[in-house]
C-alpha cells in the first residue's frame, strides 16, 4: 500500500505544486544557472528552483551533505508526514528504508576535484567521502527518523528509484518489513554531470533558447533527453499494517519486473524485447492481464531509441490493447531525473490512479510514423483507470516495471 508521498523536482517541492503543474501541462525545464554552461552544447536543465534546506535539514548539518541527500530527507519528511506516522518511527525495527541513487555526490566530487588536482589534501573536507556515497542518502533518512530496518541505495542507472520502490515491496510482502521509505534521489546538474552526458550526444541541444521545448519524447524532432534533478519518496506499507492504523492508503502496488537487455552499454535491445519481458514480468507478478491496464507512464527520455524501442515493446506485450492504452511520459515536463526518475514517476502514476486524472506529454508536435500509440498529447485527460505500469529503463540494459491498482 503507498500511504504516503513525498516530491522535490523542477515543477516544484511538495505533492499539490507538482500536481498542479503536471495537470497544467507545465514544463519545469529552464536554462542553466547552476554554473557557466555557455561552452557547452546543452544549456537548458530541469533545475529544482525555491528550494529551502533547512526547512529539512539544520543548519550546522547542510555542509555535512551533498544537495541530492538535501532532496532525499525533504522528500522523505513529506512522505512520512503524509503517511501520518510520529516520529521518531514506532516499531523501529520493521521500519527500512531504500533510496535509489545514479551519480552519488557528483557535485561535491567536482568541487573536491580542484583541491586534488593541487595536491592539496589538507583542504579536502572530512565530510567529503560522506557526502559523495550514494548510501548516505538511504542512511541520512534513516538516521532522522530512527528507522532500524535494511537501509542501502539501489544504483542502476535510470532505474536506481524503481528497483528501489521494487526491493522495498518483496521486503513487505514477504513478511521481513511492515513498512518501507522507498524512492530515489539525484542531484547532477554540474559542469561534470552535463560535460559528461554532452560527450555521449545523449542531450537535446537545439532548443537552448526555447527551453520549455527541449524535452520532446515521441515526437519526430526528439534528440536527447533533458537532465534533471530531484527527489521523489513513497511510504509503503503491509495492508493490515495501514488499515490497522487508520492510513490513508493511495494505491497499491502490486506487481514488479525486473531483468537486463543483456544487448549493449547504452542502447536498449532491438524492437524492445527486454523492455518487453520485464513489463510482462510485472503483470505476471500482479496476476493480471495486459487488457486490465489502462495507463502507462513510459521511460519516455526523448532519445530517438529508446522512444521507438519502448513503443515496440508496448505493442509486443498489449497486442491490440496498445491502440486503446493511454500512454505518456511526465519526462516532457520534468525533464529526466536520472536515478530519482522512476520515484517521481512512480509517485505521478499513483496520483493519476488517485485522482482520475492522466497527465499529458507535452511538446509532441510533430507525428513520428515510429511512435504511433497514444500519449495523451498536450493536454491532461481526465479518464478513471483501474491499473497502471510505470516503466524505467537505464544504461546497462537494466529495466524495471512497477504495476498500481486503484484503491476501492
Amino acid at each position: 500500500m503507498v500511504t504516503g508521498i513525498g516530491l522535490v523536482s523542477p515543477l516544484g517541492t511538495g505533492t499539490e505544486e507538482n500536481w498542479e503543474a503536471l495537470t497544467a501541462g507545465r514544463s519545469g525545464i529552464g536554462p542553466i544557472t547552476r554554473f557557466d554552461a555557455r561552452d557547452l552544447p546543452a544549456r537548458v536543465a530541469g533545475e529544482v528552483r525555491g528550494f529551502d534546506a533547512e526547512r529539512w535539514v539544520e543548519r550546522r548539518d547542510l555542509k555535512k551533505m551533498d544537495l541530492f541527500i538535501h532532496y532525499a530527507l525533504a522528500a522523505a519528511h513529506m512522505a512520512v508526514e503524509s503517511a501520518g506516522f510520529p516520529t521518531p518511527l514506532p516499531a523501529a525495527e520493521r521500519v527500512g528504508v531504500i533510496v535509489g541513487v545514479g551519480m552519488g555526490g557528483i557535485v561535491t566530487l567536482e568541487e573536491a576535484y580542484r583541491f586534488f588536482a593541487a595536491r592539496d589534501h589538507r583542504r579536502v573536507s572530512p565530510f567529503f567521502i560522506p557526502r559523495l556515497i550514494p548510501n548516505m542518502a538511504a542512511g541520512q533518512i534513516a538516521l532522522r527518523f530512527g528507522a532500524r530496518g535494511p537501509s542501502y541505495a539501489t544504483m542502476s542507472a535510470c532505474a536506481s528509484a524503481a528497483h528501489a520502490l521494487g526491493e522495498a515491496f518483496d521486503l513487505i510482502r514477504t513478511g521481513r518489513q511492515d513498512v518501507m521509505l522507498a524512492g530515489g534521489s539525484e542531484a547532477p546538474i554540474c559542469y561534470l554531470g552535463v560535460a559528461g552526458f554532452a560527450a555521449m550526444r545523449a542531450l537535446a541541444s537545439s532548443f537552448n533558447d526555447e527551453p520549455s521545448r527541449a524535452s520532446r519524447p515521441f515526437d519526430a524532432r526528439r534528440e536527447g533527453f533533458v537532465i534533471a534533478e530531484g527527489a521523489g519518496m513513497l511510504v509503503l506499507e503491509e495492508r493490515e499494517h495501514a488499515r490497522r492504523r487508520g492510513a490513508h492508503i493511495h494505491a497499491e502496488l502490486v506487481g514488479y519486473g525486473a531483468n537486463c537487455d543483456a544487448y549493449h552499454m547504452t542502447q536498449p535491445a532491438p524492437e524492445g524485447a527486454g523492455a518487453a519481458e520485464c513489463m510482462a514480468l510485472a503483470l505476471a507478478d500482479a496476476g493480471l492481464a495486459p487488457e486490465d491496464v489502462g495507463y502507462i507512464n513510459a521511460h519516455g527520455t526523448g532519445t530517438p531509441y529508446n522512444d521507438e524501442a519502448e513503443t515496440l515493446a508496448i505493442k509486443r506485450v498489449f497486442g491490440a490493447h496498445a491502440a486503446r492504452l493511454a500512454v505518456s511520459s511526465t519526462k516532457s515536463m520534468t525533464g529526466h531525473l536520472l536515478g530519482a526518475a522512476g520515484a517521481v514517476e512512480a509517485a505521478y502514476t499513483v496520483l493519476a490512479l488517485e485522482r482520475g486524472v492522466l497527465p499529458p506529454t507535452i511538446n509532441l508536435d510533430s507525428a513520428d510514423p515510429a511512435c504511433d500509440l497514444d500519449y495523451v498529447p498536450h493536454r491532461a485527460r481526465h479518464v478513471q483507470v483501474d491499473v497502471a505500469l510505470s516503466n524505467s529503463f537505464g544504461f546497462g540494459g537494466t529495466n524495471v516495471s512497477l504495476v498500481f491498482r486503484r484503491h476501492a
